[in-house]
């Protein structure tokens, strides 16, 4: 398990991976399955170097929360809508995190994209979420939301909004797209109530679908399917 870092503080996920079942629902087959597990993290005060964690933390694929699973314009009939649901109920300070494991990642690979879906509204800072992606050298980089190429989500454009990270973005120092060899990738949602932006009373969670690596899109809890 990769470290899930703050901008200022580091907070190292151990037994806090939280293994989610199967959906039930049929998926298309794909030559690479990722999977966006959840975890939640909750840390001691000397493991981030300020105020000790609290159980203020939720991760979860929820039905209802995000866009038709089927790439059909939001709302679809009876899909299911399927979306992440990251939140931290309290300060940033307060040494705690949200976030999801991309699984099915084979070490050593390069990345040619990252991205996802965000329903508007909720926290899209330079920090949370963010994708942290640890190199074969244990180096770590960050991808926050608020940087990358936004654009509106095809899905529902008025309501969602999409975010990209491919090299024409630009890249966290020592980081290039199809060179650098990646060992993990994690989804990390760790600025609380207290971090405003978009979301100006500080909401302190965030509504993800259509997780982007490479060439796979992850639309629910278990599995992915491929846009071409």
């Amino acid at each position: 398990m990769s470290v899930k870092t703050t901008m200022i503080r580091v907070f190292v996920v151990g037994a806090g991976v939280l293994a989610m079942s199967a959906s039930g629902i049929e998926e298309a087959s794909a030559q690479t399955r990722y999977q966006a597990a959840p975890w939640t993290f909750v840390g001691t005060a000397d493991q981030c170097g300020g105020p000790a964690g609290s159980r203020i933390v939720t991760s979860s694929w929820l039905v209802g929360m995000g866009l038709p699973d089927s790439g059909a314009a939001h709302p679809a009939g009876n899909n299911p809508h399927q979306g992440l649901l990251l939140s931290k109920n309290g300060p940033t300070s307060n040494c705690s995190a949200a976030g999801a494991e991309i699984r099915g990642w084979t070490a050593g690979n390069t990345l040619g994209e990252l991205g996802f879906d965000f329903r508007k509204g909720g926290h899209c800072g330079a920090g949370a979420p963010r994708f942290n992606v640890t190199d074969t050298s244990d180096n770590l980089y960050f991808f926050g939301c608020a940087g990358g190429t936004h654009s509106p989500a095809p899905q529902d454009s008025a309501q969602w909004e999409r975010v990209r990270f491919t090299g024409a973005d630009g890249s966290p120092a020592g980081f290039v797209f199809g060179t650098t060899p990646v060992k993990s990738i994690d989804i990390v949602f760790d600025e609380g109530t207290d971090a405003a932006n978009n979301d100006t009373e500080g909401v302190g969670l965030a509504v993800l679908d259509n997780i982007r690596i490479n060439g796979t899109t992850i639309t629910m809890r278990r599995g992915n399917r491929i846009v071409r």
